[in-house]
């Protein structure tokens, strides 16, 4: 069989030719020619744009910590009694790195750790008055930081996009 050159080519290529290009027909068809088009890459550039703009607003503090952190500890004041693996599932972080985080956190005196009483693996998580100094400090600016990124859009827009982000995720987690 000839190829567009006019060469003789085997069946197996042509095969793998015919299918390449059913793929790349189809792609343009699903807007994969357009990446930037889709609501997925939409909404993976807003939450960087935003995560990009809480930190910076946040190392204005002069603190080294991160927006993670930060959430670490604010869940961990709230619940004292959490663990590393419902944080890791709370910030879509693995056990590993939510372990990594909070030992940054307990060397720079933001959290402080000792023995649990019933159960010797554990480690009860305290926040310090540091981390409290430093959640006083955040959370405003975490408060102006949602407030900047959701400036013109009204509470229906807010639901409607709530509403629908929920409907995705309920559609991905079958």
């Amino acid at each position: 069989m000839p190829n567009i050159t006019g060469q003789k080519i085997e069946s197996k290529e042509f095969i793998y030719i015919f299918d390449i290009s059913i793929i790349s027909e189809s792609m343009k068809n699903n807007n994969f020619e357009n990446p930037k088009e889709t609501i997925f890459y939409q909404i993976e550039k807003a939450i960087k744009q935003y995560r990009t703009m809480a930190q910076n607003n946040l190392n204005k503090l002069g603190y080294s910590i991160t927006i993670n952190q930060i959430l670490i500890l604010i869940e961990i004041e709230k619940r004292p009694e959490i663990s590393q693996v419902e944080l890791s599932e709370l910030l879509f972080k693995d056990v590993a790195s939510i372990t990594r985080m909070i030992e940054l956190l307990f060397k720079k005196g933001f959290l402080s750790r000792k023995e649990n009483e019933t159960d010797r693996r554990k480690k009860d998580l305290r926040i310090t008055d540091k981390g409290r100094e430093i959640l006083e400090l955040a959370i405003p600016i975490i408060k102006e930081n949602r407030q900047t990124a959701l400036e013109k859009i009204n509470a229906e827009e807010q639901e409607n996009l709530l509403n629908t982000l929920n409907k995705i995720i309920l559609n991905t987690s079958k």
